[in-house]
């Protein structure tokens, strides 16, 4: 699986163009790149007219990505960046050394839209019920030169779909944010949208519940500590101890059998 996700990223319409590096983890190319390089990538896409789909990879979302090849499948036509400390260790138990950068995207879609050029539309869409028309207010101080603009909340059904993109289609956007979890987000990227939607277009999970402040982010100290996720858990037990206390175990499991197949091949 991991040298199959090297091969693809070797062919991968997000990574090649850009002679990006990458960390194959948990059989998904992940670019080993900086936050900068990531957002000239973006810069280029706007200006190129080009289509270009970007998402956020955990340990969570690893796990998820071995059980859904739906998910895994789709990711192929993303730059995936890595988020968080678990992307770290299997870097550097893999591969021998960590990410350049963590990219998560709390810190990195705001420094993103704050550090575009020009005048861009973004269009938001996903999380509870007037969640996104916060959020958009939010990253409306932080990049007054761009509009934003939130087109629906995550909770329609498949029969409000047409309604949803038509809505999406009629925003005119330049970027669209999606926040409808993983990997609904990405699934609803690849199947739905297209160039009459947007150019670029971003998965980022609980990002606009941090933007509107229904969720606290953890403080600095804690972030620097790379535990961050221990924080959430705490906020959220009930509805994240199954993503940590269970989760996190069997990254690592998998991470090891990773390793000794690695070693296999490579003693072949």
């Amino acid at each position: 699986m991991i040298v199959d996700a090297l091969t693809d990223a070797r062919n991968s319409p997000a990574i090649a163009p850009h002679n990006e590096a990458c960390h194959a983890i948990g059989g998904i190319a992940v670019a080993n790149t900086t936050a900068a390089t990531a957002i000239g990538y973006v810069e280029a896409a706007l200006r190129g007219g080009r289509p270009m789909k970007l998402a956020f990879l955990n340990a969570h979302c690893v796990n998820i990505s071995r059980k859904n090849a739906s998910y895994r499948k789709a990711l192929r036509d993303f730059l995936v960046l890595p988020d968080g400390v678990g992307l770290d260790i299997a870097a550097k138990l893999l591969h021998g050394s960590p990410f350049t950068e963590n990219l998560n995207g709390t810190d990195f879609v705001p420094r993103l839209v704050a550090g575009l050029s020009g005048h861009r539309r973004v269009a938001l869409l996903g999380a509870a019920p007037g969640v996104a028309e916060r959020a958009a207010m939010r990253l409306r101080e932080l990049a007054p030169n761009h509009e934003f603009v939130a087109v629906s909340d995550g909770f329609f059904s498949p029969d409000d779909l047409p309604d949803v993109l038509e809505r999406l289609e009629q925003a005119k956007a330049d970027i669209v944010i999606v926040a409808l979890g993983v990997p609904r987000q990405e699934l609803f990227i690849g199947r739905h949208l297209d160039q009459r939607h947007g150019q670029v277009f971003l998965a980022v999970g609980a990002l606009f519940d941090f933007l509107a402040g229904d969720v606290r982010r953890a403080p600095r100290a804690v972030r620097a500590l790379r535990l961050e996720w221990a924080w959430r858990l705490i906020l959220e037990p009930k509805r994240l101890w199954r993503r940590y206390v269970l989760g996190n175990p069997a990254f690592m499991k998998d991470l090891l059998l990773d390793k000794l197949r690695l070693w296999c091949v490579g003693s072949l």
